[in-house]
This record gives C-alpha cells, structure tokens and sequence, in this order.
C-alpha cells in the first residue's frame, strides 16, 4: 500500500511541475485522492460489498469532483491532473502510467450488461475535455486531443483529434508531437492540427502568402541580375511576417 502512494506521490511530480512538496501532493490534489480512495471502493466492490462500495465512490465523487465506479480497473502510475468532471466507467480499463486531464470522461454506448467502457493500454495520455465511447483500445502510448471524440480505436502511439476523433498523419504534426516527448511530456496532448475551420481557413492562406512571397522575391532577383531597374519603395518592401500571425492564431 506505502509502495503504491509513493509512486503516486513521485509520478505527480513527474508530470506537474506546479507540485511543490509532497504534504502539498497529499492534501491538495484531488486526482490522488480520487485513485487512492478508489482503491478502496474498488477493493469493496471486488469483495461483493456493492453498496459500501458505491457510496465510497459516491463520496470521493462529493470531495474531488472526479467521478470513478468501484468496478473500473486501474493500474499503477495513473496519474488524473486537476480531475474537475473527470468520468470513469464501470468496465473502464486504465493501464499503468496513463494521464487524464480535467473533463474526461470514459463513457459507454450501450445500455446492455458486459463491457461497454473504454481500454487504456500503458502511457495513453488524454487531453482537456476528450470524450472516449465505447469498448474500444487505445494503443499504448496514444494522445487523444483536448475535446476530442473517439469513438473508434486509436492505434499505439498515434494522436487523435477532432469531433468525431481522426488520426492525425501529417508527418510535420507527428515529429512535433515526438519532439514533445523528447523534451519531457506532451501537455495536454494538444496539437494545432485541430478541426477548427477558421484555423485551418487562416492558417492555409498563411501558407499561400509564405509561398507567394518567396515566388516575388525570386522574380526580384531574377530581374536584378537580368540588369532590370527597380524602384526603392519595390526593393525593399516589407516581408510578409507569418510567426506573427501564427501567433494570434494559435
């Protein structure tokens, strides 16, 4: 039991960088408290005491604001930051080392008896506000957007985002998201390849003036060493800045 709320302890540490001190770990934060009084009602639940069980869970859920069934299977490591909103299953499988953010919930589909809650194989990380539906797997390592939907099976290692939930493949948004990793941890799990249309729309035309400014600038040098004359103001023009833009729109 003191093994498993030491790794607990640490893997807060390792994932938060707000914790400061392990009294603050013990006393402020509701994700410990909502798996380490789970541990409890879930043993209760295991052991035929569904009532007792229930209303230990229904308890944590009135101290924390995380909502965890006794019958949900939790591993070791798992570490739920913020936790406000956070809905857990019945049948919910969450291996070890995975990460959930506030508003998550791991909900079913279906009314019928059997499994209908999601699978989290090692390391998955959901983000902000994610839905995950259903009895599906979500691979080890898989990131699911903040506020995504998924609804489908999230292959090992890959990121979904979007309402219903894709797979991001662009190779550009998967070196980034390996980058994250390199540097510590991939917050959130939020990537900018989100299904926002004035994004996308914006961010495409930044793409478009990028590519028009290097075609003009090429057609100026071109003319220079052709001998052309060109005027000052035509010369020395300003660029076109896209970080800036970029900036406002992320």
């Amino acid at each position: 039991m003191f093994s498993r709320l030491r790794e607990d302890i640490s893997c807060v540490f390792e994932r938060d960088p707000a914790a400061r001190s392990t009294w603050e770990v013990l006393t402020c934060y509701p994700g410990f408290h909502a798996l380490t009084l789970h541990r409890v009602s879930h043993w209760l639940w295991s052991a035929r005491l569904r009532w007792m069980a229930r209303f230990l869970s229904h308890f944590t859920r009135w101290i924390t604001g995380i909502e965890i069934h006794p019958g949900a299977t939790i591993g070791r490591r798992v570490f739920i930051d913020h936790g406000m909103g956070v809905v857990i299953g019945e049948t919910a499988v969450i291996e070890d080392e995975c990460t959930l953010y506030h508003g998550v919930t791991l909900g079913g589909t279906s009314w019928n008896k059997g499994k209908r809650h999601p699978t989290l194989q090692r390391g998955v990380v959901i983000g902000a506000g994610a839905k995950v539906l259903g009895p599906i797997v979500l691979g080890p390592g898989a990131k699911v957007g903040s506020n995504a939907v998924v609804v489908r099976d999230v292959p090992a290692g890959a990121t979904a985002v979007g309402i219903p939930a894709r797979i991001v493949e662009d190779h550009h948004e998967i070196d980034r998201e390996v980058k994250a990793g390199q540097m510590g941890f991939s917050a959130y799990a939020v990537t900018r390849n989100e299904d926002d249309p004035l994004a996308q729309a914006i961010h495409g035309l930044l793409n478009h003036a990028v590519e028009t400014d290097r075609r003009i600038e090429a057609l100026l040098k071109t003319m220079e060493r052709s001998g052309v004359s060109l005027e000052d103001d035509v010369a020395t023009a300003d660029k076109f800045d896209p970080n800036y833009l970029s900036k406002i729109v992320d």
